[in-house]
């Protein structure tokens, strides 16, 4: 599954191209609770068609029921019919517009928030078409870029920048950083990876599976992942991780696991772990330090047993308790002692 930001602005493109009329609605602030993060958009066209999502789902019937007159032949919900009567209104034209929801109790139960949420949505109408694809082809070769909306007049142009940064509305400019789909490479195609990649593309992640043995590549069958089938260390080479990437070792077998961690440690890389116990672990570091020469803030970047405690025992469960840590890491959440594999299974064992 592809990003869900490139997801929204590559429909979004496709409907104006084709003359619709759309409007883009972003998440630029939030009181209190609220269903969806600052920065989360969602594309709407004049049909009723919508892609993406900025709450539960009421504030997109909202919207809807606003701004098109497709809204009576499309099943929205009574719970949109209560909010806002039928209109003939159309998606406008003209300058970006600021619309809050929420902001008394009735409010936030009518459209779904939580006890005390509040947001605040940028409306763009009919965003630019050209600006749009010049967007989405930066996003797909990799880069990262700062979008700047006038919020006078709704003409954006767009900036390379080095470093991701939160939203923000500076004078009379919304900012918002689209960075690229975030990566995963996993060394080793056996069934472990066959959960895990998919777990990682419905979680927006663009997945590359690295494994030379013949026996367990031909029978991959994940679609929508890149297979590769050549050395592990010539594979993380030329994946250049970066700090939206990360490299997962599931091959079970040192040969390829270690030469491909050996790489995968040097590089910015949020996420660098690998499979197996305790045990195997702290050899798999020995060896990396006696045999390759790394260096103790390289070794201390590998993660390992990986994964969150939830007492998993399948192939199934464990790419979640794995995908569960990745997600952690991504998202600069503290993980507590308890939750760590390599901590909490043992404890529980020797209880």
């Amino acid at each position: 599954m592809e990003n869900i930001d490139v997801m929204v602005l590559r429909a979004l493109a496709g409907w104006r191209d084709k003359g619709h009329k759309a409007l883009l609605a972003t998440v630029v602030r939030t009181w209190g609770s609220s269903p969806r993060p600052i920065g989360s958009i969602m594309a709407m066209c004049d049909t009723g068609a919508v892609v993406g999502s900025v709450s539960g789902g009421c504030i997109e019937d909202d919207l809807i029921a606003k701004y098109t007159k497709a809204y009576a032949h499309q099943g929205v919900s009574q719970t949109a019919q209560q909010a806002s009567p039928m209109s003939d209104q159309v998606i406008p034209s003209g300058p970006p517009e600021l619309i809050k929801y929420g902001i008394s109790a009735d409010e936030a139960h009518r459209f779904g928030l939580p006890c005390g949420g509040t947001l605040e949505l940028l409306l763009e109408f009919d965003p630019d078409a050209n600006s749009l694809n010049n967007l989405i082809t930066s996003l797909e070769s990799g880069q990262l870029i700062q979008r700047r909306v006038n919020l006078q007049t709704g003409a954006d142009e767009l900036m390379p920048c080095n470093e991701p940064s939160e939203l923000a509305i500076e004078g009379t400019y919304l900012i918002n950083t689209f960075g690229p789909e975030y990566r995963m490479l996993l060394i080793g195609a056996g069934q472990l990876a066959e959960y895990l990649a998919t777990m990682a593309k419905f979680n927006g992640f663009a997945v590359t599976v690295c494994d030379p043995r013949e026996e367990y590549v031909g029978a991959w069958s994940v679609p929508g992942v890149k297979l590769l089938r050549e050395m592990p260390d010539d594979v993380v080479l030329k994946f250049k991780a970066d700090k939206r990437s990360c490299v997962i070792a599931l091959s079970h077998d040192p040969k390829i696991d270690d030469m491909a961690l050996l790489e995968a440690l040097k590089t910015n890389a949020f996420y660098v772990g690998a499979i197996g116990s305790r045990k195997n672990n702290q050899a798999r570091k020995n060896r990396l330090v006696e045999h390759f020469d790394m260096t103790n803030q390289e070794i201390n970047k590998l993660k390992g047993p990986i994964g969150l405690y939830i007492g998993s025992k399948t192939p199934a469960e464990i790419a979640v308790s794995i995908m569960a840590e990745v997600l952690a890491v991504k998202n600069n959440v503290p993980i507590s002692d308890d939750m760590k594999v390599e901590i909490a299974k043992n404890s529980k064992e020797l209880n």
